[in-house]
């Protein structure tokens, strides 16, 4: 059975739908005791997923089921938060009916980053990842909601060929939708009824790991939202701030408060990452203790850091992204990797609380409801990248002037890569381009239907 199921998952090309984008057959062929589902959704603005929780209560169920018999685990939790009161109400009711007695939804506090993997795993199980690894270390597969759901209809036969979007931030009317994967983001900011300020600028996922991109970009499967914020709004431009910029006022400013290793969730995890000394180490420019720098490999990004620690306006999260890069780039790996006995003291008293954070994100007049809208979305083309997942890119199955129904693989897993995942087409169509993406135009406008 864990064979067949693997397989459906792969063959349907589900992937992390939470932002990781790790092929998620992959994940589940290994030996666990615990599934997490993942619905924390601890990102502000952003309110997909407790929207699926509450839609798809059943699909999640059996999506988490699926993972724990492929994985041999014995125990399953919903980790989501109480305020979700939809989802909760809905998730107990199906439950209940199911009589189900191996799956238990546990509440988490309202707080920043609840949904990262490694606290998530803390908050449920009481383990802690050792330093540079990953929950399976610790026998725990944490899966995203969405990407549950995702496995159960990989099971019915069902390709990912979808993704649910908040579109939210400086819009008419801030509104989740299902939409095909490749759509334009500009097609959803209209179904949100078009960006209230002229010049605005365009975050792909949430306010505190999100990318800014193009507003001609599209969504991929790991699109949880789209916000939109005036360029001038000070989160765009400390996202956009240029990394010599970056380095130069953490050389010239930074007093070693501290404040930042504070609030680091992987410090008070017991972690040995204490952003504060990378940041000295910068200032002074040399630093004998090379554990300085490679201690930059425990960073998340999850932006702690800078947005709710530094009271200087500098970003010990893109010093220590940069800082993993270079160290990669020559062939340095990570050689921490102790196993913490115990959690810091002080973090429970050190937790970001998510009003808290969205007042000094100056987002509180953006936060407003973003309900779910099941409509029918039928962009006129689409463009499915290569690339929307961890590993290698996907092997094109078609060429320009082909036509392809909706759920038609058209794009493989590469042959022979440890890591990658299939394509399937999002809408029918006529393939129009196929270089670094895969190109659909829509049935109607390329001229007919498709046979």
């Amino acid at each position: 059975m864990r064979d067949e199921i693997i397989a459906a998952v792969k063959a349907a090309g589900v992937v992390g739908a939470g932002g990781a984008g790790f092929p998620t057959h992959v994940k589940i062929n290994a030996g666990v005791d615990t599934v997490i589902a993942n619905g924390a959704e601890c990102e502000p603005l952003l309110r997909a997923h407790q929207h699926i929780m509450a839609a798809e209560s059943a699909k999640l169920i059996m999506g988490l089921k699926t993972v724990m018999l492929a994985t041999g685990a014995g125990r399953g939790f919903i980790g989501l938060k109480r305020k979700y009161e939809a989802a909760v109400n809905n998730l107990q009711a199906t439950l209940q009916r199911m009589n189900e007695q191996q799956v238990e939804i546990l509440f988490l506090p309202d707080f920043y980053p609840a949904g990262d993997e490694q606290v998530l795993v803390h908050e449920v199980t009481g383990r802690i990842v050792p330093e540079g690894g990953i929950p399976l270390n610790v026998g725990v597969v944490v899966a995203n909601v969405e990407t549950l759901i995702n496995v159960t209809q990989a099971l019915e036969g069902q390709p990912v060929t979808d993704k649910y979007v908040t579109v939210t931030g400086a819009v008419a009317r801030p509104v989740t939708l299902k939409a095909p994967v490749g759509t334009g983001v500009g097609e959803l900011i209209s179904l949100a009824g078009g960006a209230a300020v002229k010049d605005y600028t365009v975050i792909d996922g949430g306010p505190m790991m999100g990318k800014v991109i193009p507003a001609e970009a599209v969504i991929t499967k790991t699109t949880g939202g789209l916000i939109i914020l005036p360029s001038d709004h000070p989160l765009i431009l400390q996202k956009t701030t240029p990394w010599a910029t970056v380095a130069n006022r953490a050389k010239a400013v930074c007093c070693n408060c501290r404040a930042c290793t504070d609030v680091c969730p992987r410090y008070l995890l017991g972690h040995s990452l204490e952003p504060h000394r990378i940041m000295q180490a910068v200032g002074r420019g040399v630093s004998g203790d090379t554990a300085v720098y490679t201690r930059a490999f425990l960073c998340s990004e999850c932006g702690a850091c800078d947005t709710f620690g530094c009271t200087m306006g500098l970003s010990p999260r893109r010093v220590n992204a940069q800082f993993k890069q270079q160290l990669a780039k020559g062939g340095i790996k990570n050689p921490h990797h102790i196993e913490p006995g115990r959690t810091r003291a002080e973090r429970d008293y050190r937790r970001i609380p998510i009003k808290r954070l969205i007042a000094r994100l100056g987002l509180t007049g953006y936060d407003r409801p973003a309900p779910l809208e099941l409509r029918d979305i039928t962009p006129g083309e689409v463009r499915l990248l290569l690339s929307q997942h961890i590993g290698a890119p996907s092997k094109p199955l078609v060429k320009p002037g082909d036509r392809v129904n909706r759920g038609d693989l058209i794009a493989a897993a590469c042959e022979g890569a440890a890591v990658s995942a299939n394509l399937h087409a999002s809408i029918s169509g006529e393939i129009f381009a196929v270089e670094n993406y895969i190109g659909i135009r829509s049935a109607e406008a390329a001229g007919g239907n498709v046979t």
